[in-house]
């Protein structure tokens, strides 16, 4: 891939192996016919409800490392 941009190359790399794996584990590619319109409607939603929880055990996790922190700051 002809791309100056190392974070669009690192992100077509993931996009590449995320496929590969997808066809080892399921044995079919996105062009698969056998799914209607609700259908990929479902697993978008599935999948983007997974980030949401990813997301917010990030964010706990990090308010949680930044909390000793504050509360060893001297008050102004």
């Amino acid at each position: 891939m002809d791309c100056s941009d190392s974070i669009v190359r690192a992100v077509v790399a993931k996009f590449l192996q995320r496929s590969a794996v997808g066809v080892t584990k399921y044995g079919v590619t996105l062009d698969r016919g056998d799914l209607g319109a609700l259908d990929w409607i479902q697993h978008a939603q599935e999948e983007l409800m997974d980030g949401i929880l990813y997301l917010e055990k990030l964010k706990q996790t990090l308010a949680a490392a930044a909390a000793p922190a504050a509360a060893a700051q001297p008050e102004k």
